[in-house]
């Protein structure tokens, strides 16, 4: 006996505002960020605030995706891979944006038994944005970075010394190389060498060279980085860490162009810019009696100031892609396509104590232990989560202390009115974020 007719099921969409539809809603944007959500008849019945903000704010459900991603476009190539059913990457005009301004996109297919039944479109902002820059290789789009680079441009023509202060995995060394390139002496050699990273006894060898016989194993004369890079320019990385002897020996370069190789005792005339570097004060050293005053006035005639990596959050995406873009790159099976938000915000919100360096070494674990497309929260190292739950938040800081001076308790008033967003707590201040970070600093409130 034949059993009941069978017809075939319309498709159902999901209920408008209905709880699976928030639910949907809520984790495509988990774990995707900015995505839609398609039927087979290619319209948007699923997306994510992330992908209404970043297509303008309409109401895009019922909407036709190649529509609203290609417009009249004459270049369609998402809506063609669409209707063919094929997935495809590829960059679309931005539909609010100004010429030239474009999204990623990249279409999934989705199949149920067999037959195609939908898509998921996932969205961003094209890297590397327009306001972002690569110089001497310095990436960035913030604005105290870009002041940054100005204020290289106007101290590389001239000879005198320079003093970059900066916290460590900042890229010291890569602010003296664009001194060097934008130099009177871009022609002649760069070299650079750490004064915390050997004893005394090498160190001075290193810097200064030797004669032969100076020393037990001292078989022939070596010229020392002051004299290979004559002509040039001579980093010395935290030079704070530089002992008092050789100390005086510097000072005698810094004043009479000569240095005496250890063992000998005629002086050579080395012609070389000092760019030097320390994540210290000086002056708190000289203080100490661990520098002598006489040389820091001699190093820090010009001055640069690195700003750390949680002042200018608005490179941390930015940087992040790149190191993941040179991973994907690196023949290594996984390719990362996207950050989940999640994992995003912890990167966001982390402190970065290590500053760039901490940040590409944090996402070569996430790349190597993680599985998939997605870079995930959990994928990123342990400290990233313990600090932020450690991190007390501006109203707690101000309850631990209520003797806090007025401006310390504006700051951090501002802050827990911005719900912790530096970005908006400068603004409300009419301040930039790094006078924030600054006058935080000045007061010990610099928790992250």
């Amino acid at each position: 006996m034949a059993g009941p007719k069978r017809t075939k099921r319309a498709e159902r969409p999901l209920a408008s505002g209905g709880p699976a539809l928030r639910l949907a809603e809520a984790a495509l944007s988990e774990l995707l960020g900015a995505a839609l959500l398609l039927d087979s008849q290619l319209r948007i019945c699923v997306a994510t605030d992330e992908a209404r903000a970043l297509l303008g704010g309409a109401d895009l459900l019922g909407e036709r995706a190649p529509h609203v991603l290609c417009g009249r476009g004459e270049e369609r190539p998402i809506a063609e891979a669409l209707s063919r059913g094929e997935p495809a990457s590829a960059l679309v005009p931005h539909p609010l944006g100004s010429e030239g301004d474009l999204i990623a996109a990249r279409t999934i297919p989705l199949h149920s038994a067999g037959k195609l039944s939908g898509h998921v479109v996932l969205l961003q902002p094209a890297r590397s944005p327009p306001g972002s820059s690569v110089q001497h290789g310095i990436l960035t789009q913030s604005e105290s970075m870009f002041r940054l680079l100005e204020q290289v441009r106007r101290v590389a023509p001239s000879h005198s010394s320079v003093l970059v202060r900066g916290e460590t995995g900042t890229g010291k060394e890569l602010v003296a190389r664009a001194i060097h390139a934008e130099s009177p002496r871009k022609r002649g050699p760069f070299l650079a060498i750490n004064c915390a990273a050997l004893p005394p006894e090498l160190l001075e060898s290193e810097l200064f060279g030797h004669v032969r016989g100076a020393f037990t194993g001292a078989v022939r004369d070596t010229l020392g980085y002051f004299r290979r890079a004559d002509g040039g320019t001579l980093f010395l990385d935290e030079v704070a860490e530089l002992p008092l002897a050789l100390q005086a020996k510097l000072l005698r370069v810094t004043q009479e162009r000569v240095v005496v190789p250890v063992g000998g005792t005629e002086p050579v005339a080395v012609d070389v810019r000092i760019v030097s570097a320390t994540h210290r004060s000086l002056r708190d050293e000289v203080k100490e009696g661990r520098f002598r005053a006489d040389l820091m006035y001699r190093l820090r005639v010009l001055r640069l100031f690195l700003p750390p990596l949680r002042a200018r959050q608005e490179d941390i995406e930015l940087l992040a892609w790149h190191f993941l873009e040179r991973l994907n790159r690196s023949g290594a099976s996984r390719k990362v396509e996207r950050i989940a938000p999640g994992a995003l915000r912890r990167l966001v919100n982390y402190g970065w104590p290590g500053n760039v360096r901490e940040l590409e070494n944090a996402i070569e674990y996430a790349f190597t232990l993680g599985d998939g497309p997605t870079l995930l929260e959990s994928d990123l190292p342990e400290e990233l989560a313990a600090q932020a739950s450690s991190s007390p938040t501006p109203l707690a800081m101000l309850e631990l202390d209520p003797g806090l001076a007025p401006e310390a308790r504006r700051l951090l008033l501002a802050l827990e009115r911005a719900n912790g967003s530096r970005e908006r707590a400068a603004q409300s201040l009419g301040m930039s974020r790094t006078t924030l970070w600054r006058k935080l600093k000045s007061f010990g409130l610099d928790a992250r």
